[in-house]
């Protein structure tokens, strides 16, 4: 049965998008004493593409919360290393365990786990609300000011009018796209194709990567199956496609570390769902009435798996600095500016960072046909 809503809604703050970085905020302000309104496009948060690599300073939120304890009941599977293969070179990337933090290690947990956690927070809130097959269309604006948005839901158009409009909608963010904020576009040389393979008792436990003779390969641990990840050159999908399944499984098996005939479980295309890789970020993140925090500020290449905790950590930066004036009925464009201000820096680093990676190793591991060497 389809949601019965009103035609308009009026809030404190409207903020679309129910990812990390807008569902972290929606609790955040409401734990705040804010009242506002999340709106999540899907039906669920169950989809493979959504970042599970929780990082310790995520996890330290958390502890900051008080809600360490009850999230790590969850299932998850702790990294403390990473480690990557470089033809027969095996070398450890990163070590956790000496961060002075309460938890030294990676959560690897199913997005959609820790999203219904929130979710399920932001609920004990009573300025807290949740509106799932909600899709933000556009920006309202009035005398030069977003004063809201307009959303399609199953019960037809919605309002909601708000003194602070959120875009936590995404690297394809419609609201981004509306406000009209210059975006600087960094580009990728790869793409990534998203596939399960089944898991056995006797695998290894171990995250990991493999680089070697033009492919790139990650492999992720969750308990009944192996989340992986096969990196391919930008735009090289249909040609990949194209060469047919069998070609593709063929690639797979000098890079398993196990049987290698375990590919034959990809059975058909549809299984295999391609990532287009992105990294940009908005010049301006904001305007009178509206920002833009997470992916749709700044979207991340998967390198490092940093994107769930930069989302988090705006987030957290965002309420820390916007309750306030919320709550007082007096936000103003240097609040919004100071957000920017405050998370801008840590980004453009960690982008860095990123693009070094993908200039120094990544394009080249793609162009490379004899066994890799690793990095110096």
């Amino acid at each position: 049965m389809a949601q019965q809503l009103p035609q308009r809604i009026e809030t404190q703050c409207c903020i679309a998008g129910g990812g990390p970085a807008g569902l972290m905020l929606g609790v955040l302000l409401a734990r705040a004493g804010v009242p506002v309104v999340v709106l999540e496009k899907h039906v669920d948060f169950l989809r493979d593409f959504r970042g599970d690599t929780i990082h310790p300073s995520t996890l330290e939120v958390m502890g900051e919360l008080g809600w360490l304890d009850e999230f790590l009941a969850l299932p998850h599977q702790k990294v403390r290393q990473l480690s990557a293969q470089f033809g027969e070179t095996r070398l450890s990337m990163a070590d956790f365990s000496t961060l002075p933090v309460r938890a030294r290690y990676i959560a690897m947990m199913p997005q959609w786990d820790f999203l219904n956690f929130l979710a399920g927070k932001g609920q004990k809130y009573p300025g807290f609300r949740l509106i799932m097959e909600a899709e933000a269309t556009g920006l309202i604006r009035d005398d030069g000011r977003v004063s809201g948005v307009t959303a399609a839901t199953t019960a037809g158009t919605l309002e909601i009018r708000a003194a602070l409009t959120v875009a936590a909608d995404g690297r394809g963010s419609t609201l981004r796209e509306a406000s009209g904020l210059p975006l600087t576009d960094f580009g990728a040389p790869m793409d990534v194709f998203w596939f399960r393979l089944p898991r056995q008792p006797d695998d290894t436990e171990e995250t990991q990567g493999r680089f070697d003779a033009g492919r790139i390969f990650v492999m992720l641990n969750r308990r009944d199956y192996w989340q992986c990840a096969f990196v391919i050159p930008k735009d090289a999908n249909e040609r990949v496609r194209a060469a047919g399944l069998e070609a593709f499984r063929a690639s797979l098996r000098p890079l398993l570390p196990f049987d290698p005939h375990r590919g034959e479980a990809i059975q058909d295309w549809e299984q295999v769902k391609l990532l287009t890789v992105q990294v940009n970020r908005l010049q301006k993140w904001w305007l009178p009435g509206l920002l833009v925090i997470g992916d749709a500020a700044h979207a991340m290449s998967p390198v490092g798996g940093v994107g769930v905790n930069l989302a988090v950590q705006d987030a957290v930066a965002a309420s820390n600095i916007l309750a306030g004036p919320l709550r007082a009925g007096a936000l103003a464009d240097a609040d919004l500016a100071a957000v920017q201000k405050r998370r801008e820096f840590p980004v453009r680093v960690t982008q860095r960072l990123q693009l070094a990676v993908q200039n120094s190793i990544i394009g080249p591991a793609l162009a490379e046909t004899g066994v890799l060497k690793p990095p110096l």
